[in-house]
């Protein structure tokens, strides 16, 4: 089961006391879900699990949303929460797979070596009656050695410069009414529309039951949006949550993104200096 992209839960159950394993709770949400991956954490979560918030262990200085923190920071998080670069990292989310990607991703940027998800996440677990404990989870300390993949991010400037030369598809994970300037952004004072020249895959398209569709399924709604994914992909969304999302779709069809745009709409909507299109 050594770096899969996804374990079962039947293997997490056989391996849950595992001291080389770590079981992560990515639980976030949007704020127009009405729910608090934190307050869901604390009132119960699988035995040993720790919870990662995406907006604490991020940088904080900047106004964006839970940009990526740095390498040190991030090793000092999370080797305090009891988790090592060598560990058998797996990470679950309380919406089936939503967040979870995205700690997934960021795992893998900061240099983790064997990190995947849960098939199904907290409802598939809970649907089938396993270990569910609100009890706090002490974990020694331990260390995580960060080797920083700065490649795997995409910042404004590469995103200007690859919809000039189309050196790669961008490619949005957002809703198809949000993309096309329909609908508002969740988030006030951003424009409505997307970036001239992207494509939109809707994560919504591709997830079913908190899993990945079937890769047949994964590859038809690619196609259908216009996107070769034998071709180079830099993946965005909103705020890089559900970026990951086609991140891990594009993993599992044996093509991996070539980058996930940190910034996303959040940064993009925001500026003026920005291109926004409707369609």
């Amino acid at each position: 089961m050594s770096n899969a992209l996804f374990v079962t839960s039947d293997w997490l159950s056989h391996h849950l006391h595992d001291p080389d394993v770590s079981i992560v709770d990515a639980s976030w949400y949007l704020p127009t879900m009405n729910r608090d991956g934190k307050a869901e954490y604390a009132a119960g979560h699988i035995p040993g699990a720790v919870h990662f918030d995406i907006d604490a262990i991020a940088d904080t200085s900047s106004a964006l949303p839970h940009m990526l923190p740095t390498p040190a920071f991030f090793a000092d998080a999370v080797g305090t929460m009891g988790i090592s670069d060598a560990d058998k990292i797996v990470v679950y989310d309380g919406a089936g797979l939503f967040a979870a990607a995205r700690v997934w991703w960021t795992f893998r940027v900061m240099g983790a070596r064997d990190v995947s998800i849960l098939e199904g996440g907290a409802p598939k677990w809970r649907a089938e009656g396993r270990s569910w404990t609100d009890a706090k989870s002490a974990k020694p300390k331990k260390t995580f050695h960060p080797s920083f993949k700065p490649n795997a991010i995409a910042d404004l400037a590469t995103i200007k410069q690859t919809l000039e030369d189309h050196a790669a598809q961008i490619v949005d994970a957002r809703p198809a009414d949000r993309f096309r300037g329909e609908a508002p952004e969740p988030r006030p004072g951003l424009a409505s529309g997307h970036m001239p020249g992207s494509f939109n895959v809707q994560f919504l398209d591709i997830v079913a039951n908190g899993q990945l569709k079937p890769a047949t399924e994964l590859r038809e709604a690619f196609a259908k949006a216009g996107v070769n994914v034998d071709q180079p992909v830099i993946t965005s969304c909103g705020s890089g949550v559900s970026a990951a999302i086609l991140a891990l779709a594009l993993e599992s069809l044996g093509h991996p993104a070539k980058a996930l745009y940190d910034g996303s709409w959040a940064e993009w909507g925001s500026r003026a200096d920005c291109d926004v299109v409707k369609s």
